[in-house]
């Protein structure tokens, strides 16, 4: 059974940077995946923020154009999302998971960016 951890969230100031990452575990394709960053905001639907496919095309949601990066180490099962010039908005939970998603969700990683 795959298991996918997150890390990398923490605490930052608007126009902050932070780097998550995402490593999968256990009987793992993952090269072959399409994988994707989620959050989950208080109150709010999770979304996507960013996917990312085996060769490494990507896509980003609206939001996040310009200031996110999503690549991925499939030597190393594992993916990340850089994340530059935070906002407030961005104040989630981010997970990762296939694209599309799968029902088996992680625990995910708090991102707070506040002042």
């Amino acid at each position: 059974q795959v298991q996918l951890v997150e890390s990398g969230g923490g605490l930052v100031q608007p126009g902050g940077s932070l780097r998550l990452s995402c490593t999968a575990s256990g009987r793992s394709m993952f090269s072959i995946y399409t994988m994707g960053w989620y959050r989950q905001a208080p109150g709010k639907q999770r979304e996507l923020v960013a996917n990312i496919y085996s060769g490494g095309p990507t896509n980003y949601a609206n939001p996040v154009k310009g200031r996110f990066t999503i690549y991925r180490d499939n030597a190393k099962n594992t993916m990340y999302l850089q994340m530059d010039s935070l906002k407030p908005e961005d104040t989630a939970v981010y997970y990762c998971n296939r694209y599309p998603h799968t029902s088996m969700w992680g625990q995910g990683t708090q991102v707070t960016v506040a002042s």
